[in-house]
């Protein structure tokens, strides 16, 4: 069974996102910094794909005896594009889905199934707590690029004073 604290910041971390975009206007959210990194729309979509892809990852957990679970990278996923190019509202709407069916997933596992592993090219072998606590943090670091994303596109804009 996931700790509690895990299991409430898996059920509330994405309610920072409304204060985060704090009415970011369109091209703010599609702006990418000058090197080149993901614009804040990009970030909020890798974090829904990621979503989609994690759900896959803890149903294949259940149903396979320690599965390997290669990396995922958006530029070598087929269906990035497709993502990619959602509008901001439908990135944030499938998010949101996705979040729910992953709780509902998660609340729904038995202790044995909980303690069940999968295989991290890195980080080994990990229990269903470890995955749900890396999918966080992974989750966390997003949401930080997207607020720094935002902050220097409004800084650009002459909207902050230093």
């Amino acid at each position: 069974m996931l700790p509690a604290s895990t299991l409430l910041r898996l059920e509330r971390q994405l309610e920072v996102v409304p204060l985060l975009l704090g009415g970011a206007s369109a091209e703010a959210m599609m702006a990418r910094s000058a090197s080149g990194e993901w614009s804040p729309h990009e970030n909020l979509a890798h974090l829904a794909r990621h979503h989609a892809i994690f759900l896959e990852r803890i149903q294949r957990i259940i149903a396979e005896d320690a599965p390997e679970l290669t990396r995922y990278r958006a530029e070598e996923d087929s269906s990035w594009g497709e993502w990619s190019s959602l509008t901001t509202d439908e990135v944030i709407s499938r998010l949101h889905t996705l979040r729910a069916e992953i709780v509902q997933f998660i609340k729904g596992l038995s202790d044995a199934e909980s303690n069940r592993v999968g295989i991290h090219p890195l980080f080994g072998q990990m229990d269903l707590t470890h995955w749900v606590e890396f999918f966080l943090l992974h989750e966390a670091h997003h949401l930080y690029k997207l607020m720094i994303r935002l902050g220097e596109t409004r800084r650009s804009r002459g909207r902050y004073e230093n």
